[in-house]
Order: C-alpha cells, then sequence, then structure tokens
C-alpha cells in the first residue's frame, strides 16, 4: 500500500533526524525533523522542499509573512521621501499618479520576484541559475544594489536611533530643532557611533541566526507603527492651524500640475519604496508555501506600503503647513515636523519615544532583509558559513557607513564624477551611491526581471509558479501587457529622465549650517 511513496532517512553528526517522504509523481516532497540535539531547529517540525530539492523553512503564518514583507518594504523613504514628493510634485497629482504607477508597476514586479523566489527556495543568484544558469548575474546585481544602498541607510536608521534615545533621557532637542539636527549628523564621531549600534545590533541576530524572532515581533511592531501616524494626523488636523489647507493640497488633486518630471519622480519613488528590484521579494518568497496565493499576497504587500506612505503624508504635509517647516528642509524634514507635533501634544515625550522605536524597529526589520539577501547570496554562491557571511557583509557596509557618515560632515569636500548628457557632474558621496543606486541599478534590475520572466523562464511556467497550477486563477493579456510592455517602459523612462535627458537632479550639498536644504533623499 506504499507503493507510491519513497521514504530516505538522513542522520547528521548533530544528530537531527530528517524523514523524507515523496509522493512519487509529485513535485514536492516533505521533511520531517526531529531535532534531538540540535537547539536552534525547534521552531521548525516541517520543511519543504523544492521541486529542485533545495530545503526551504516555511512562514509560520500568512500574516506574518506579510506583515515582514511589509516591514522589509516600508522604511524611511514612506515617512520622509513620499511627503516631500508628494509636496513638490503638486499634493494630489501625485499622490494619485503614485497609487497608479504601484497598481500598474509595482504590483506585477512583486509577483515577478516573489514567484522567483518560491519557485528556486533559494538564495537571489541561486534562483535565477535553476531556471537559466546564464542569468546568475541578475541577482548579483541585485545584491550589488542592496549592499550599497545598506552603506547609507544605515547611516540614516542611526538617526533615528539616537532621536529615540533622546527622547528616553530627556526628550530635550534645544529651541532650534534645525540646528541640533545639522550639528549632530555634521559631527564627527557621533553618527557613526549610531549606526554601528545599529549594524552590530542587527548583524549579531543574524550571526546567531534567531531572526524568526522578526516575524513574531512585526506582527505587532508594524500595526503599531501604522496606529501612530494615525493619531499624530488625526492631532495634527484639528489641533494646529492651517492643516486643513495642507491636507487639501495632498488629498485634492491640481492635474494642470501634473509633469513628465512628476511621472518619474512618483515612479522612482515606487522603486524604493515597495523595494522591487533589491532582491527583497526573491528572498523572502523562498519560504512561502505554495499553498499560498501569490497574487493576493503582492496586493496586500503593496497596499500595506502604499498606506504607509499615504499615511506619513497625511501627518507630515498638514502638519508642515500649520508649522510653517520648509518641505525643502531633506531628511530633516520628518526629525522638525514630529518632533514639533510631540512638544506640544499632551505626554508628548511618551509618544515620541513609542513613535521613533517604532521607526527604528521598521528600519530594523528591513535591515534584516536586506542584509540576509547578501549572506545567503555569500553562503551558497561563494561557500562561505553563516558565521564568515555575516562578518563579511557587516565588514563592507560598515566600512561605507563611515565614509557615507563623514561624507556629512569632515568629507563634504569630496566629490565624484558622474556622466550625464549635459557632460560631468560632481557629486557628494551620498548622492553619488543615491543616483548611481535609484537611478541605474535599481531600474535595470527591473527590467531584466521582466525580461527574465517573458522571455528565458516563460509566461506558461511562470503562471504554474503563481498560480500553483491554475488553483488561483490564471495570467490574463492585462498580465502580460504591464510584464512585456508597460512596466519595462516605466523603467526606461526612469533611467532616461534622470541621466541621459536631464541628468541627475543637480543636488549639491550647501553651506555647512544649511547643508541639508536642498537635499533630496532616495530611499530613506
Amino acid at each position: 500500500m506504499f507503493s507510491n511513496i519513497s521514504i530516505d532517512i538522513f542522520i547528521f553528526s548533530d544528530y537531527t533526524v530528517i524523514i523524507n517522504q515523496r509522493r512519487q509523481g509529485s513535485q514536492t516532497s516533505e521533511m520531517f525533523c526531529f531535532p534531538f540535539l540540535q537547539k536552534y531547529n525547534r521552531e521548525w517540525s516541517v520543511l519543504h522542499m523544492s521541486e529542485n530539492g533545495n530545503q526551504s523553512r516555511e512562514w509560520s503564518s500568512r500574516f506574518g509573512y506579510i506583515m515582514v514583507a511589509a516591514g522589509a518594504a516600508i522604511g524611511l523613504g514612506n515617512i520622509w521621501k513620499f511627503p516631500y514628493l508628494a509636496y513638490q510634485g503638486g499634493g494630489g497629482v501625485f499622490l494619485v499618479v503614485y497609487i497608479l504607477i504601484v497598481a500598474v508597476m509595482a504590483h506585477p514586479m512583486v509577483e515577478m520576484e516573489t514567484a522567483i523566489g518560491r519557485h528556486s527556495a533559494s538564495d537571489t543568484v541561486t534562483c535565477f541559475e535553476r531556471i537559466n544558469k546564464k542569468w546568475g548575474f541578475v541577482g548579483w546585481l541585485a545584491n550589488i544594489c542592496t549592499l550599497l544602498i545598506n552603506m547609507y541607510y544605515v547611516v540614516v536608521g542611526g538617526w533615528v536611533l539616537k532621536y529615540a534615545f533622546q527622547y528616553i533621557i530627556s526628550g530635550d532637542f534645544g529651541s532650534d530643532k534645525q540646528a541640533y539636527f545639522t550639528d549632530f549628523t555634521t559631527s564627527t564621531v557621533e553618527p557613526i557611533i549610531w549606526a554601528m549600534i545599529l549594524l552590530a545590533f542587527v548583524s549579531i541576530l543574524l550571526l546567531f541566526g534567531i531572526t524568526n524572532l522578526v516575524e513574531k515581533v512585526t506582527k505587532i511592531i508594524m500595526p503599531i507603527l501604522f496606529l501612530f501616524l494615525i493619531i499624530c494626523g488625526i492631532w495634527a488636523i484639528f489641533v494646529t492651524d492651517n492643516a486643513i489647507e495642507g491636507l487639501k493640497y495632498y488629498l485634492l488633486p491640481d492635474f494642470s500640475k501634473f509633469s513628465f518630471t512628476v511621472f518619474s519622480q512618483a515612479a522612482t519613488q515606487v522603486l524604493f519604496s515597495v523595494g522591487i528590484g533589491w532582491g527583497i521579494y526573491e528572498t523572502l518568497g523562498a519560504n512561502i508555501p505554495k499553498k499560498n496565493n501569490l497574487k493576493s499576497d503582492a496586493i496586500l504587500v503593496s497596499i500595506c506600503d502604499t498606506g504607509a506612505a499615504i499615511l506619513a503624508g497625511f501627518v507630515i504635509i498638514p502638519s508642515a503647513f500649520a508649522g510653517g517647516v520648509d518641505m525643502q528642509s531633506g531628511p530633516s524634514l520628518i526629525f522638525l515636523v514630529m518632533t514639533g507635533i510631540f512638544s506640544k501634544l499632551p505626554g508628548g515625550r511618551l509618544i515620541g519615544i513609542c513613535f521613533f522605536l517604532a521607526i527604528v524597529f521598521a528600519v530594523i526589520s528591513s535591515l534584516f532583509t536586506f542584509f540576509e539577501i547578501s549572506i545567503r547570496t555569500f553562503e551558497d554562491n561563494l561557500k562561505m558559513g553563516r558565521i564568515k557571511a555575516t562578518l563579511i557583509i557587516s565588514l563592507i557596509i560598515g566600512v561605507g557607513n563611515i565614509i557615507v557618515s563623514l561624507g556629512f560632515g569632515v568629507l563634504s569636500g569630496i566629490k565624484l564624477p558622474w556622466l550625464d548628457a549635459s557632460g560631468i557632474s560632481y557629486l557628494g558621496l551620498y548622492d553619488w551611491l543615491d543616483t548611481f543606486t535609484g537611478y541605474i541599478l535599481l531600474p535595470l534590475g527591473c527590467l531584466l526581471v521582466c525580461l527574465f520572466v517573458s522571455k528565458v523562464w516563460g509566461f506558461e511556467e511562470y503562471e504554474k509558479e503563481l498560480t500553483n497550477n491554475g488553483k488561483f486563477g490564471r495570467i490574463t493579456l492585462y498580465d502580460k501587457i504591464l510584464t512585456y510592455i508597460v512596466v519595462p517602459v516605466f523603467m526606461v523612462i526612469i533611467i532616461w529622465i534622470h541621466t541621459l535627458k536631464s541628468g541627475v537632479r543637480h543636488r549639491h550639498f550647501l553651506r555647512s549650517y544649511d547643508i541639508f536644504k536642498n537635499f533630496n533623499f532616495i530611499y530613506l
């Protein structure tokens, strides 16, 4: 009666016994793990195998995956950059364009990347190579891009950690909050210390492989972050003067303000905000059970991320209107607006602590995934142990953090060349990394993924993985048009607008005391 089942028993040196049960004719198998002496495997009793024989630990719940995926995508970009760009792009018209781009560009990209990851249940390089050996370079491109972004993302995360700590000890930022922020970020030592604390915390957890805690904590923290955004937004509207005018500007579209630049800025922000082109969804998708509906999961992740950005605009734009804060104050915007709100709110210090700690965790949850992308890749493709891979990745990012942090202060005079249609421009350290990753690597990576799915993998095989062999619908002509035409065209436009046509956005550091006046931040 067991003729259709084969059973293999594996005994490892750590005395973990795994029984592999494979049904004949089935593409998958189940591995029942009995870790007699292996303490790190206690939380995983059932491990699934892909059709390629790759072991994959699955998410414990669909909600847990959605929250982790949203946490990886939701970062400071949603809370600062989106409101800033929305203000510059005409408020309501930018909001409409952004939502449409999420629907026709981000959502299909999340579907594609997640399906590639689940199909191979492996790292970002191997997941492409298992389908076609020649296409592993797409995964390497994503890894390079993510490493470069981490070199400045951790720095800004350190700023948030500093503010959370300041709220805990006193909540006092002086009478001139802009001066406080500028003095801190341009100093030589202190920003590096906070960045290193954040880096060490994330690295240690990854080093010991206890990131399963992320799923559990994210289920609580991410809803709390949304709650705080809603509370602050309501308070800003009903308590502060002139906030209603800011809300009208934000929500009521004036299509006369639409331009090609507004479109390209919204499209670029979607790349960073939703997290497409990074390797995020290939990495997380490797652990998604076959029973999950990838199409609906992609919708939920896109909605959560977009909702966070919209809520941030709901808070910051009306508050900035009311407080007369310069919306061009760059990365200092969130620190100026939110500290101003909390200083006037009863119990504001406590709310400030909770708010900035929630953002700290949003940053940490993003970094777990960002780091894991490269760690897994180094483990599998460079044949490194996890400890060595984690230490090397942390060292690379740490060195980059120091250089970028100093680039706001003592190294602000260093400029790197950038070639565009207007000739050679010279950019600061952050600006150069920002431009290279945002306007070249990310859209190029997305463009290659579209080509891979449509021409290399093929829509037939892609459909099998995405829909679980038709269980969750079919790929329509509309889906094919988005994958084959719309998304690639959007990526070409991003590259063309920001490099070939108009060059970089002519962002320059100003005098040290006004360094952030015209500073334009990308994924923060």
